[in-house]
């Protein structure tokens, strides 16, 4: 049977530059306010850096964001340069650096911070990250909270056919290789480089998301030598839902996060750091949160 082509929806921009904290510039490349129902079950995408930190050994202060918290979602961070380090009133937290992924599942609610770890405060440098909120389905919006530390030597890594280049799998399965993650609803998140010059093709299951963010390079979207666009450094490419397969080519040396999914088909109400079904449900978080219902950091 002949596999039908996922062709572009559209390509996003970033919504704009901010700081998160002191220690994370950040550009918003999409959320829950803009894109919503076409990401599904993705939430939202904070694209940190590149940008070099100065040395600060003996500081006594780190740069990042303070106690916080969330409810409704789950939160992965993967770091690329740099490093950082979180703690949570579920007792979750941990260093993670270059290649490594933290997986945090806010769910029913909790508190949390995220600095610069204390050996790259001290030595400065590059730092980059992306932090990508992924939506629970309305029956697990209330479980227990969960944090996974995600090693790079535990993510596994397999070649591209023709050696058009690798894939890190976080979660999800590619090429026989399964990712780490554990995952409440069926997901790829795959950490891909390309070479440039040798097209190659990625198949999703019919009716999922697909979409992926460039964070180097130049890519070439299509099989044709004209293809369907070309998209570029922090440009995502969202894609149709019909269709099973598309074929992507390096135009220059690229890197770029690949994100596919079910969509969960359900309402989405957000509020800042909480994203439930219902009104009543964002109003019930917020008052949770003022009790101290989701804990606190000591």
């Amino acid at each position: 049977m002949q596999m039908q082509s996922k062709r572009l929806k559209f390509i996003k921009e970033s919504n704009g530059a901010h700081w998160v904290g002191d220690g994370f510039p950040v550009r918003n490349i999409f959320s829950y306010d803009d894109i919503a129902e076409e990401i599904s079950p993705f939430l939202l995408l904070d694209y940190a850096g590149p940008r070099d930190f100065p040395a600060s050994p003996g500081a006594k202060k780190r740069r990042g964001v303070g106690e916080h918290p969330h409810r409704g979602f789950e939160t992965v961070s993967i770091i690329y340069h740099g490093e950082v380090e979180h703690r949570d009133s579920a007792g979750g937290g941990g260093i993670i650096g270059p290649g490594d992924v933290q997986w945090m599942t806010a769910a029913r609610g909790l508190v949390h911070s995220e600095f610069h770890g204390p050996n790259y405060t001290a030595a400065g440098g590059p730092f980059q990250m992306v932090q990508l909120w992924v939506n629970l389905p309305a029956r697990d919006k209330m479980t227990d909270p969960r944090y996974q530390a995600i090693t790079s030597s535990e993510i596994p890594r397999v070649d591209l056919p023709g050696s058009a280049g690798s894939v890190r799998v976080i979660a999800g399965e590619c090429l026989g290789a399964r990712g780490p993650a554990r995952t409440f609803t069926p997901m790829n998140v795959w950490d891909v480089s390309l070479s440039p010059g040798s097209p190659t093709g990625f198949e999703v299951t019919e009716g999922h998301t697909a979409t992926f963010l460039v964070l180097e390079g130049l890519v070439k979207l299509g099989s044709d030598p004209v293809g369907e666009a070309e998209i570029g450094e922090a440009e995502l490419a969202v894609l149709e839902r019909e269709g099973t397969r598309f074929v992507l080519e390096a135009l220059t040396p690229a890197k770029l996060l690949l994100m596919m999914g079910e969509p969960l088909n359900e309402p989405v109400v957000g509020h800042g750091p909480f994203v439930m079904n219902t009104e009543a449900e964002i109003r019930e978080a917020i008052r949770d949160y003022q009790s101290g219902k989701m804990g606190r950091l000591d």
